[in-house]
């Protein structure tokens, strides 16, 4: 169902009336708040929109920008609180909720991305005429947006492998799967008119060095040892795409692993040495470890004590020779896998809860963990095995999937304000 009154420029003009009056008046108003729209079971009021008009014009005059036609700026406004609104209800009915923890950590975020305190942020807000604790619900109104559009859009979207297949066959798609280095750099100048002595003791000192480093010692800390004529200099390269690499470092990287040093690389400059400080993307082999369990989960008949002696009891019964699996289909409360024998497969690391995973990591091959508690209940688990499996193609497939999934997210969030706007209700007034 759809109602909108506007009628063009004659809306934005009845609007901007709110702005336009004389001081005394507009004071008198603050008393006198009226709706400036209807939305589904929402209002907008003038007060609110007011606030915001003000917000958006301080944003653009510290930024230097030009302000935009008064008319359009409310007009726009306006707009964006309708699609809020539309939202917050949408989020309201079904149950998404931001708890105060989370509101912390998010604005706590804020602060350290403004290079800042929580405290330094509150002042700093307050200094500028604004009220924290509204900052605060405008950040959660926000955080409630960002669930309600994730939860929506997201379902909208659908890569095939096709399209991931025809994508890794592109420029673009090679270039986002190349694999990145961070490397430190260290250059030992040479004169151009320098002796062969004095390049051959250049060449000394570096191989020296080389072999420092390769001994144990931190590149760094060998490198700001030098001194004198075998001074080196350099630094930090950041991450880099082998497309991106100096030309005299091109072959060389990609052949080192994550923490090796380089040989001494002789340039017109003098000679140069690279350290590997990580790597990311390339070839990727994760260790997986094939477990199953058993889970008791306590109950209003059934206490926490209660359920951790039942999987002891289990743990012993399998200890004396009774099937796991046999037990599992039995006793397991995992819906998902009681009825394989509580076979979980071959699992990645932090793919499992921490309680589970380092209870997985401390038990051998074979063996049966003690009772381990997670959020879930009690639980006894069997590693069957553990492997080195090559990820790097399933990694590479992945990457390239969320690119393209984000490269859509925008156009189909935008088709969806769309239509959630088509279909609520809405009386300008």
């Amino acid at each position: 169902m759809k109602s909108v009154n506007i009628k063009g420029l004659l809306v934005a003009a009845s609007l901007a009336a709110i702005f336009l009056l004389a001081p005394g008046v507009r004071a008198a108003t603050e008393l006198m708040d009226q709706v400036v729209a209807i939305v589904d079971d929402d209002i907008i009021m003038a007060s609110e929109l007011r606030e915001r008009v003000d917000a958006l014009t301080q944003t653009l005059q510290s930024r230097g920008m030009d302000l935009p036609p008064e008319d359009e700026m409310i007009r726009e406004t306006l707009d964006r609180l309708i699609l809020e609104s539309i939202q917050l209800q949408k989020g309201l009915r079904v149950g998404v909720r931001i708890s105060d923890a989370q509101l912390d950590a998010a604005i706590q975020n804020i602060a350290a991305q403004n290079r800042m305190t929580l405290e330094q942020f509150r002042e700093a807000l307050e200094q500028q005429g604004q009220s924290y604790p509204a900052m605060r619900e405008q950040v959660r109104k926000e955080m409630i947006i960002q669930r309600v559009q994730a939860g929506n859009v997201n379902q909208r979207i659908q890569i095939t492998p096709k399209e991931v297949d025809n994508f890794l066959a592109t420029q673009d798609g090679k270039k986002l799967t190349q694999a990145e280095y961070h490397m430190l750099h260290a250059l030992l100048p040479i004169s151009p008119d320098a002796s062969p002595a004095q390049v051959a003791g250049a060449k000394a000192q570096v191989d020296q060095m080389v072999q420092r480093i390769r001994a144990g010692q931190p590149f760094e800390q060998v490198i700001r040892s030098s001194t004198g004529q075998y001074r080196f200099n350099g630094g930090d390269l950041g991450w880099r795409k082998a497309e991106d690499l100096p030309s005299l470092f091109s072959d060389v990287a990609p052949k080192l692993a994550k923490g090796q040093t380089s040989d001494p690389i002789r340039s017109d400059s003098g000679f140069h040495l690279i350290y590997m400080e990580d790597i990311r993307g390339g070839e990727q082999i994760v260790a997986q470890t094939r477990v199953r369990h058993i889970l008791v989960k306590p109950s209003e008949i059934l206490t926490d004590e209660q359920a951790r002696e039942l999987v002891l009891s289990l743990r012993k019964r399998v200890q004396g020779g009774e099937d796991f699996a046999a037990l599992a289909k039995e006793y397991s409360e995992d819906i998902g896998s009681a009825q394989e024998g509580g076979e979980l497969g071959w699992t990645t690391p932090g793919q499992m809860v921490p309680e589970f995973e380092q209870a997985m990591t401390a038990t051998a091959v074979g063996e049966i963990s003690e009772p381990v508690r997670t959020q879930f209940g009690w639980h006894i688990l069997e590693v069957e095995g553990r492997r080195d499996e090559d990820m790097t193609n399933q990694a590479l497939r992945n990457k390239a999937g969320e690119y393209l999934h984000n490269r859509k997210y925008q156009e189909e969030l935008d088709a969806w304000l769309q239509q959630i706007r088509d279909e609520a209700f809405v009386d300008i007034k």
